[in-house]
């Protein structure tokens, strides 16, 4: 999981300014200890850090799934939440009922995407699963 300063580097290094409303949500998003809402987390500022609006939670959610220091999960209730991790490559189970994630190992997975890829002749260049 990543600390906030790890967020905090990715911020400036994609070229962002370093707010203080994305300072406190890099802290916030870092103290996560599972999967959250951008509601939850809007819920988790109001009255503490008035600076730091919807729409800064929002788009900063945005960005760091971009820079792939949160994952959006697709929950069974049709809604989103994010589970803050580290940028490299890796896979997550996500509970059907729940919505509880967990990390997992590759357990073999870069090998059967690598035989899909030859065996249909694609280049497969992401997958989600």
């Amino acid at each position: 999981m990543p600390t906030a300063e790890a967020i905090l580097d990715a911020f400036e290094s994609a070229g962002y300014r370093l707010t203080e409303p994305r300072r406190v949500v890099a802290r916030l998003v870092s103290d996560q200890g599972g999967h959250f809402t951008a509601d939850e987390l809007v819920t988790a500022l109001r009255g503490r850090h008035r600076g730091v609006g919807r729409a800064t939670v929002f788009r900063s959610l945005e960005v760091l799934a971009e820079l792939g220091l949160v994952e959006r999960l697709d929950l069974p209730s049709g809604g989103h939440a994010f589970v803050a991790c580290e940028a490299a490559h890796h896979h997550h189970v996500v509970c059907s009922r729940c919505g509880r994630s967990t990390d997992i190992a590759d357990s073999g997975l870069a090998a059967i995407i690598a035989d899909v890829g030859r065996r249909s002749g694609y280049r497969i260049e992401s997958h989600r699963l």
